[in-house]
């Protein structure tokens, strides 16, 4: 397995210069950063290839996420706002080809933050979303990309909650580069038991978001598992890719969007962010090595 983190720990807002978290992400010693896909229909070709080169002389492997707004809505009944995403990905899965990058994964199916002011019709939109998201899929196998699709608690997506969910999704839409995405934040609210979960996806299993309850950085909680959800990897013999979420800033589009409305890194430097990050990241490669 490889583990990485996502640049927004750093970050207030969706985009940013990558380059910089990719050069902190190899210093820190994370083998992948997990950039979003929000800024890539607007990278000019410089960008893309300045991103590409500083990702290879570096030796970081890049990943992508994205929660699409209502406006890409995969599910919607208006046929408009569909085209409109399907129009969007595709933008995103050429630039994510040049950069080389082959995971994406997120509320695909379906957008993010939902608004719960509005009506929820959910076995309509899973209809929706499943021929949608076949569609989606079709354009990203031209690109070598896998859609890894998230499971997400119950305050910030109705569609897919559990990994049991996920699955049946994933199943019934039969595309070979459409799979599971867990984040053990999710599972914390969700599911009886976050190793069962995980067996539960098995071989669905197609990238793994890691963080604390509250979304702070492994090992700075004692409620999660982390032995037991490293057992639960191996034993399903998942090596994919690892990537630590955790959001402790508030302020910005991403604190507001996450709804972080207090100072969680309780008052860290940027200094102190990437110490902590490394002893994260020192906890969980131990935690994984010596899972039996």
């Amino acid at each position: 397995m490889k583990f990485g983190i996502y640049y927004a720990y750093w970050e207030k807002h969706w985009g940013a210069d990558y380059r910089r978290y990719i050069e902190k992400a190899a210093k820190i010693g994370f083998d992948i950063l997990e950039i979003s896909c929000a800024s890539l229909p607007s990278m000019s070709d410089t960008e893309i290839s300045e991103l590409r080169n500083a990702k290879e002389r570096n030796g970081i492997t890049l990943t992508a996420g994205y929660g699409p707004k209502a406006s890409q809505n995969i599910a919607s009944s208006d046929i408009r706002i569909v085209d409109s995403a399907l129009a969007f990905w595709e933008k995103v899965f050429k630039v994510l080809y040049r950069l080389d990058v082959h995971i994406t994964g997120g509320g695909l199916y379906c957008y993010w933050p939902v608004d719960y002011t509005k009506p929820v019709d959910k076995e309509g939109d899973l209809e929706r979303s499943m021929i949608g998201t076949r569609k989606m899929a079709e354009i990203a196998g031209e690109y070598d990309i896998d859609l890894c699709m998230e499971v997400l608690n119950r305050h910030e997506g109705y569609l897919l909650n559990t990994a049991q969910e996920g699955v049946d999704f994933v199943n019934k839409i039969h595309r070979s580069n459409v799979k599971v995405m867990l984040d053990t934040y999710h599972m914390n609210m969700e599911e009886d038991d976050m190793s069962d979960a995980i067996y539960t996806a098995g071989s669905k299993l197609g990238h793994f978001h890691i963080g604390e309850n509250n979304r702070r950085l492994p090992g700075q909680g004692t409620i999660i598992r982390w032995s037991n959800i490293a057992q639960a990897l191996k034993h399903i013999g998942y090596e994919g890719a690892v990537v630590m979420e955790p959001f402790v800033q508030t302020g910005g589009q991403v604190g507001n969007d996450i709804k972080v409305w207090r100072d969680i890194s309780r008052g860290a430097t940027e200094q102190m962010l990437d110490d902590q990050a490394g002893e994260s990241l020192n906890f969980i490669r131990e935690t994984f090595k010596n899972a039996c």
